[in-house]
């Protein structure tokens, strides 16, 4: 036989248990990575440029989430305030509040105040922040109360699984149009309107994609 194999074939075995173990330690890791809260990043909570509390403007004063994501009905993206939204207010309210520099700063000056931001999908996602809510899916679905947040923090976990959870029935995360915006509001669902619901979704042909193309472009 010695004639058959070489002599370095005697750690062959050894060489494939090696690789076995190895591989099955890539793929745990890899696993309890992406697969665990700290990649999908729930419970991150950046320090923003402005302490802007979310749970004063739009709980206690109920200012629409529009009136600073102007462009969440229009567009891919909800947009995010310029300087000049801020002072319609603060022009006159705390106009000289240290906390508000760097909002004066890029009023007097043109540059964008430098907000991290907290939600941010993968290069290789696409979603359509306008296709969502035209169509009764609450911002509170994807983002959690946060007219409660007094620092706005990653609620949901945003995998794959959980948006596919709301493509598959819809019917179940769905709100009337009046209370999209309002985010203490409950689905229709919830409201044991399961049947408008369900017209809702055939009066606008909401038909969430399931296909991988749906999704990654």
């Amino acid at each position: 036989m010695s004639k058959i194999f070489p002599k370095s074939a005697n750690a062959l075995p050894l060489q494939i248990v090696l690789f076995i173990v190895v591989l099955a330690g890539v793929a745990t890791a890899a696993v309890t990575y992406y697969a665990t809260p700290k990649y999908l990043r729930i419970g991150y909570e950046p320090v923003q440029p402005v302490p802007f509390d979310h749970s004063l403007h739009a709980g206690q004063l109920g200012l629409d989430c529009r009136y600073c994501h102007a462009s969440v009905e229009k567009s891919a993206t909800s947009s995010l305030p310029a300087a000049q939204t801020c002072m319609n207010c603060h022009s006159v309210i705390k106009p000289a509040s240290p906390l508000l520099a760097p909002v004066r700063h890029s009023y007097e000056t043109g540059e964008p105040v430098p907000w991290v931001k907290v939600h941010v999908a993968p290069d290789y996602v696409y979603f359509n922040h306008s296709v969502h809510v035209t169509r009764g899916v609450s911002c509170v679905e994807c983002h959690g109360k946060v007219n409660e947040m007094t620092t706005v923090y990653h609620a949901k976990p945003h995998s794959m699984g959980f948006c596919l959870d709301c493509h598959r029935q819809p019917e179940k995360f769905l709100r009337a149009p009046r209370d999209v915006y309002n985010l203490d509001s409950p689905t229709l669902a919830a409201q044991g309107k399961m049947d408008e619901a369900l017209a809702q979704i055939h009066q606008w042909k909401v038909k969430p994609p399931q296909s991988c193309s749906g999704c990654h472009r």
